[in-house]
């Protein structure tokens, strides 16, 4: 995927370019409609899909105290867009000479990508410029015969509009299956895997510590999960929280991923977890072979959960990847899972 930082780069393109705008926090499924229907829109006329976002969420220069905390990192959302199948990203750098911007400027330089610009399309509350004054209908008024804006209508999860503030309560109260079903897909945390204290492995079951990009993390306790560092698609179990029963266990939250039956070092590689199911809650165990024996029973009931549950999201992987990132023999798995269901 082409990445860009300046509307002067994205004039430079070649061929016809259909932009999706907005932040797309957390790339829900109103996120993914509005992309979805572009790179279509982009594919009709040969040309390339590009989204238009920022490299930090504007209240985080306008007022950092107010600013959310992000469901994906830039990193994590750049992976996801290239999923999608968008062709590049024109990320802006957001700082507070941007935000003086007036909505009239803002729009002479979309103005002055054009051609190859032909079409944008934005969610519905999609603003721009100095205070957010401008609107997709000011920006259709002022592009008409140039530049085609066109408005995604919103989706929605039980009669209400979905948006990245509705999915990050959800996330947060740990309802997961209702993040799921906002977000098309099981809620994930990218991460790269750092050297630990090696305790996990003391106690027979060795732990890839990750280095996590998110902001928003469910409740503190255990949880079955897949782990996904491509090709594989790997069943595992997921400790996050602050280790109460380890006296140094430190002040910030640490997560834990056991990777059930696989051996191989992943130090330096990214994971990307995908939280299935929460087993249990977070407390402190008297010794270390009382959590030895905890760790047990978490891992055979995350073997029990994962077990039905796998088939089914190496097939929502497989479609978000177009296939191509996910091991043949996961998919064989998947395969073999519905036929004996």
């Amino acid at each position: 995927m082409k990445q860009a930082g300046t509307f002067e780069e994205l004039h430079r393109v070649s061929r016809p370019v259909c932009l999706a705008a907005g932040f797309f926090d957390g790339m829900h499924l109103g996120h993914q409609k509005v992309i979805r229907q572009t790179v279509m829109n982009a594919r009709k006329v040969d040309g390339e899909a590009w989204v238009m976002t920022f490299d930090r969420h504007p209240l985080r220069v306008l007022n950092p105290q107010a600013a959310p905390r992000l469901l994906t990192s830039f990193r994590h959302k750049m992976r996801m867009l290239e999923h999608l199948e968008v062709d590049g990203c024109l990320a802006i750098p957001f700082n507070r000479k941007f935000a003086q911007c007036k909505p009239q400027d803002f729009i002479a330089q979309l103005k002055a990508c054009s051609p190859p610009l032909q079409e944008i399309m934005v969610g519905r509350n999609w603003r721009f410029g100095q205070q957010g004054k401008g609107s997709a209908r000011m920006l259709a008024a002022q592009c008409r015969n140039l530049i085609k804006v066109s408005v995604a209508r919103p989706a929605v999860y039980r009669g209400e509009t979905i948006s990245s503030t509705r999915t990050r309560f959800s996330i947060v109260r740990g309802n997961l299956d209702e993040a799921e079903r906002m977000l098309g897909r099981p809620f994930s945390i990218l991460g790269n895997v750092i050297h630990g204290r090696t305790v996990g492995r003391q106690l027979g079951y060795p732990t890839a510590n990750m280095d996590t990009e998110n902001e928003v993390l469910p409740p503190f306790g255990v949880y079955a999960v897949m782990a996904w560092t491509p090709p594989y698609l790997l069943p595992a179990v997921l400790s996050l929280g602050t280790r109460p029963t380890f006296r140094d266990a430190g002040e910030g939250p640490c997560m834990e991923v056991h990777l059930l039956d696989y051996e191989g070092d992943l130090y330096g590689h990214d994971i990307e977890v995908f939280f299935i199911k929460h087993i249990r809650d977070e407390h402190a165990f008297t010794c270390r072979e009382e959590l030895r024996e905890q760790i047990a029973r978490d891992v055979k009931q995350a073997r029990s959960i994962l077990r039905k549950t796998r088939g089914t999201v190496i097939d929502w992987l497989t479609r978000y990847t177009g296939g191509n990132q996910v091991s043949d023999v996961s998919r064989q798995e998947a395969a073999e899972m519905r036929r004996k269901s």
